[in-house]
């Protein structure tokens, strides 16, 4: 259902706007390539009466484009390799005083951002397993404190390096989603980004990396989230209903819709 919300509020802002509701497979986790998950949202989109406009873009196929980014980036030494493992990672958030981030994880505090040059290149030939993360503070550096608007809570004012270095890519990962969605909706021409609040902490990383490749800048608006009785937000990992399991228990697409709509008409709370 959250899915849903996502897609008809970005349909819904399009239409309103005069505007085209793009398509974008972000499957850039190996685990998200099945194309039965394609199968199946498309399956979904379909009974719900949900169309697009233009040609849908798939993550997966533009490993090469995110590639020369990231080298970019490299090149102009804003990119560091981190050799630390999560675990290390969320020990020393912990030890540092800071609490757990629900959109950014742990904020990393820095470990790897001193190695000296030498020893990273070292460590790398060692075979070493890293990730490549982006040095907010050069960034910062670079563009200040860049300002962007959200629809619903005005004009903000970007902090790069309030969240930590964010990671652009690992070894099992080639490129991260804040990177992609950055790239792709560049390209795309993409003038209004809508999605869920929970990722609302995320367009700071989102428009530092805009200052810094010198892309253009969209509007935002993060909606509100589907929430249990509980205030817990929907999710599947929570056992959170499909839309496919409700179509089986025999509900028609306007019912699910107004289910929807109920929902945002309650705060959120959403049931069945």
């Amino acid at each position: 259902m959250g899915h849903l919300l996502a897609a008809e509020q970005a349909r819904r802002m399009a239409d309103e706007h005069g505007g085209r509701c793009l398509l974008r497979i972000e499957d850039i986790d190996p685990r998200a390539q099945d194309p039965q998950w394609l199968r199946l949202m498309e399956e979904d989109l379909a009974w719900l009466g949900l169309h697009f406009d233009g040609e849908v873009m798939v993550q997966s196929r533009r490993f090469g484009v995110y590639a020369r980014v990231l080298e970019d980036l490299r090149q102009r030494g804003l990119l560091y390799p981190c050799f630390c493992r999560r675990g290390e990672i969320r020990a020393q958030a912990a030890e540092a005083g800071r609490a757990p981030h629900a959109t950014l994880g742990y904020q990393y505090p820095g470990t790897c951002r001193a190695l000296s040059p030498a020893e990273a290149a070292e460590r790398i030939a060692r075979g070493e397993p890293h990730s490549w993360r982006l040095n907010m503070q050069r960034v910062q550096d670079l563009v200040g404190c860049p300002e962007w608007e959200d629809l619903r809570r005005g004009l903000q004012r970007c902090v790069p390096t309030a969240f930590g270095d964010p990671v652009l890519a690992r070894k099992e990962l080639p490129a991260s989603y804040h990177l992609c969605v950055v790239v792709d909706d560049a390209t795309q021409g993409i003038t209004l980004v809508t999605r869920g609040e929970d990722l609302f902490e995320a367009t700071h990383i989102h428009r530092a990396l805009q200052g810094v490749l010198g892309l253009p800048v969209p509007l935002y608006c993060h909606h509100e989230l589907l929430r249990d009785n509980s205030g817990k937000r929907l999710a599947k990992r929570d056992g959170a209903r499909s839309l496919a399991s409700l179509r089986a228990a025999g509900f028609s697409p306007r019912q699910v819709r107004d289910s929807l709509r109920a929902a945002l008409a309650c705060g959120g709370v959403w049931q069945v």
